[in-house]
């Protein structure tokens, strides 16, 4: 591959991404930055070696794939293979196949091998997640997060992968490259993932790998923070070379570069406040719930008072004359009475 990231069919041992590093191009990432972390909208997740422990996996399909293709023949040419798997690491395996050969044929019959290789391999050895992976992911997605899991793998090597750890449904989308138009390096995962997603702006979304494709692609798709991890192929120097933002030892310790605790704490007061709302205690029920209460204190006393008065003509009837009983006629004079 080019420098400008571009695969070429050129087969040897120099590195695909340049791994000079560039100390311009380290960006501090300052993660008690309140307005760096508002508009976190979308975290992008490679799988192999970034969420899922690689163990070599990859790379062992790949020498079998090259071998049965006829690709790598002597000792030289397989060590070089190896170089060239690590090197090319993120990228789409048939893309690399054809960067060793013009044969098409050749290329799709090694990626067939590859695929069949992997499954076996995953299959005996077992697919284990990197630690803190899928809290990582449940974390980000109870504070409205969306995450997406990308690879460089084919659907069917992908949702191998995400059986053997029960992974269909912890993401909210899973892209293979045949579903993005192009692969790692190009922008096409991390763009398409932000469409589906409908996050609403690249500089609300981060992209996560090991890889200097992965770092890549991120910094093609204008994402707002593109982080590296050493849990997988390339090294520290690599993922700064390529342009990597910040390089974290895990996904886990991505959680502490985004400031997830301070996120929550937030999120918890903001339920808080939701909750006293409910109440109605405003300042405008209070003061509506006092003027009630003085009317009907006022409405008491004054039933207390007519109460008083009423006992009192009571009591002093009992001691006078009882009246005589007249009826006025209706239409007789004043002073006339009907006896």
């Amino acid at each position: 591959m080019s420098p400008e990231g571009l695969i070429t069919s050129e087969f040897d041992d120099a590195a695909i991404i340049d791994t000079e590093v560039d100390a311009a191009a380290v960006v501090a990432v300052d993660a008690d930055d309140p307005d760096g972390l508002a508009d976190l909208e979308l975290v992008v997740l490679d799988l192999a070696g970034t969420t899922v422990v690689d163990d070599g996996l990859v790379e062992q399909a790949f020498v079998r794939a090259v071998d049965a293709a006829g690709l790598a023949v002597t000792d030289d040419e397989q060590r070089r293979a190896r170089v060239f798997a690590r090197d090319t690491m993120g990228q789409p395996k048939i893309a690399v196949f054809r960067a060793l050969t013009d044969d098409e044929d050749q290329a799709e019959h090694a990626n067939a091998v590859f695929e069949s290789a992997y499954a076996e391999l995953a299959a005996d050895q077992g697919i284990r997640a990197v630690p803190g992976a899928e809290d990582l992911t449940r974390r980000l997605q109870s504070l409205g997060v969306a995450v997406v899991l990308t690879t460089g793998f084919s659907r069917a090597t992908q949702d191998t992968v995400l059986d053997a750890l029960g992974w269909r449904d912890l993401a909210d989308l899973t892209l293979s490259p045949s579903e993005a138009g192009r692969g790692r390096p190009y922008p096409d995962l991390p763009l398409t993932a932000l469409l589906r997603t409908g996050a609403s702006s690249v500089d609300g979304m981060v992209v996560v790998g090991d890889t200097a494709s992965d770092i890549a692609s991120g910094l093609a798709a204008g994402a707002g923070l593109v982080v590296g991890v050493l849990t997988g192929a390339h090294d520290e120097r690599t993922l700064l070379g390529a342009g990597a933002d910040a390089v974290i030892p895990s996904v886990a310790d991505l959680a502490e570069l985004l400031g997830l605790d301070e996120l929550e704490r937030a999120e918890e007061l903001d339920d808080e406040f939701d909750d006293l709302d409910e109440l109605d205690f405003d300042d405008d029920d209070l003061d509506a719930r006092e003027a009630d209460d003085g009317d009907a204190d006022a409405d008491d006393d004054g039933d207390d008072i007519e109460a008083e008065d009423a006992a009192a003509d009571a009591e002093a009837g009992l001691h006078a004359p009882a009246p005589k009983a007249s009826v006025r006629a209706a239409g007789a004079p004043e002073g006339q009475t009907l006896r």
